[in-house]
């Protein structure tokens, strides 16, 4: 499993776990509100109850939150079994990473990146516990850092938001705008023409040399920003756009010293050939849960 692979999987697990809290967050707040016969929503004069909704979210979601709650349980139990830590500075490394890679991964707030961490955290506790008895010589480590050393260099990222318009006497007004005191994120929402990024207020999240997604002169004009600063409008295909510097990823190249176990565990996990999932340590954790044997499922 490659690096781009395990990043794909902490999103994957990030959005089970938004779903996990969604759907237990929906149940325990209703169970205050409504009665199980209570209608939740009406169609003319057909009603959908509370208890036919909710017997379909645990129909379509049910076994799949649940068993992404009990493996979170059995990394903690196991990890804690076989006194397996992982440092912070790693888990600093790969959000770094993630940031760098993934544009909708920014740090809107304090909450967002601990949930992030939490499960970097996670994802590299099970990433020990599965290699925790292989070792390679370091000859071979130190090799595989030299051909993959792309992989352990962070490059800078610049996390922006934008608006952009179709004409320049816009873009200006826009400007105007902004130093009487206006809002970027609300301009972005009531004039940016970029649909999907006006939304978020114009956040498009972190950018850096290479991203193909947007113009060159976004990353030239970030360089030139402070934090919290506005560009002069530039052209762009789409018309005209302002830039603004939400915050910065300085670069960074790690050591071999610094990634020499975070090698080690890639190297043994491409070597698996069964799926890098908690379900190895089930048995061990001794988990019954209540769709029945895990091996069947």
């Amino acid at each position: 499993m490659g690096k781009k692979q395990l990043w794909m999987m902490i999103a994957a697990l990030i959005m089970i776990n938004c779903l996990t809290v969604a759907f237990f967050l929906t149940k325990s707040e209703m169970a205050g509100g409504l009665a199980n016969d209570e209608a939740v929503a009406t169609v003319g004069k057909r009603e959908i109850s509370r208890q036919a909704w909710l017997n379909e979210l645990e129909a379509r979601y049910g076994k799949d939150v649940l068993k992404e709650m009990i493996d979170q349980k059995v990394i903690e139990e196991m990890a804690a079994k076989y006194k397996i830590e992982v440092s912070e500075q790693d888990i600093d490394r790969e959000f770094r990473m993630l940031q760098t890679t993934y544009n909708s991964i920014s740090q809107k707030n304090n909450k967002d990146e601990k949930k992030w961490k939490e499960q970097i955290r996670s994802t590299l506790l099970l990433e020990e516990l599965l290699t925790k008895d292989v070792n390679f010589p370091d000859k071979e480590l130190k090799t595989y850092y030299s051909q993959n050393k792309d992989l352990y260099n962070v490059p800078a990222a610049y996390h922006l938001s934008h608006i952009i318009v179709k004409s320049k006497k816009e873009a200006e007004k826009a400007v105007k705008e902004l130093k009487g005191g206006s809002s970027f994120s609300t301009l972005a929402m009531e004039r940016s023409i970029e649909e999907f990024s006006a939304n978020e207020g114009g956040d498009i999240g972190y950018i850096s040399n290479g991203d193909d997604r947007y113009p060159k002169q976004y990353i030239e004009t970030a360089k030139k920003l402070k934090k919290g600063e506005v560009s002069k409008p530039f052209k762009v295909a789409q018309g005209y756009a302002l830039i603004r510097l939400e915050g910065k990823i300085n670069g960074k190249s790690y050591s071999y010293a610094e990634v020499k176990d975070q090698i080690r565990r890639q190297i043994a996990l491409n070597q698996m050939k069964t799926p890098a999932t908690a379900s190895t340590f089930w048995g061990d954790a001794k988990v019954e849960w209540f769709y029945g044997d895990m091996a069947k499922n």
